[in-house]
């Protein structure tokens, strides 16, 4: 199933593939690059080529990756007081860096994410605007791996990534292996 996932990523048009890597990462460039550099013999070729593609992004490139970011909010069932804390520190971020906080939670348990976005988005908003961007640009790249991961079929980290679809692996295209 893994090889099979990987080996349609490596066979797809490269609209189509452009189209899923942009689900991981909203930057043109960054798609285009490791679309570019198909066929990959294996996941980690791939999120090498991944990982240089986020290394080279200029600032307007990361600008348009942060775009397409969205701050995710907590479960359902989370008290109303943690969802009121969450939702007052998204804002007062994104009022002052001007983009959605992204933080990439693979390896923390869900019941931990409240926890670590708020002390993440508290820490940071002491950063001035360049040191965050540099902060921005690493979390995004590493969401960008979990989500290419995700795609191609090789692991699966619920809610792993806040951010933009990172909790749905069917929303990162036809690649995603079903079953």
């Amino acid at each position: 199933m893994r090889g099979s996932a990987l080996a349609r990523f490596n066979a797809a048009s490269a609209e189509s593939a452009q189209e899923a890597l942009l689900r991981c990462c909203g930057s043109h460039r960054w798609a285009q690059r490791v679309a570019e550099h198909r066929p990959y013999p294996d996941l980690d070729a791939l999120l090498a080529a991944a990982d240089e593609a986020s290394y080279d992004l200029r600032h307007a490139d990361l600008a348009e990756a942060l775009t397409g970011e969205f701050s995710a909010g907590l479960a359902h069932d989370a008290p109303y007081a943690a969802h009121l804390a969450l939702g007052a520190a998204h804002a007062e971020y994104e009022r002052k860096f001007g983009h959605a906080f992204v933080i990439c939670l693979d390896g923390h348990p869900a019941e931990e994410h409240a926890h670590q976005v708020l002390a993440a988005i508290r820490r940071r908003m002491a950063h001035e605007v360049d040191e965050e961007r540099a902060t921005s640009a690493d979390e995004l790249r590493r969401v960008a791996r979990s989500r290419l991961a995700q795609l191609v079929g090789f692991l699966h980290v619920p809610g792993g990534a806040v951010g933009r679809a990172a909790d749905d692996a069917s929303e990162l295209g036809r690649f995603a292996p079903v079953g």
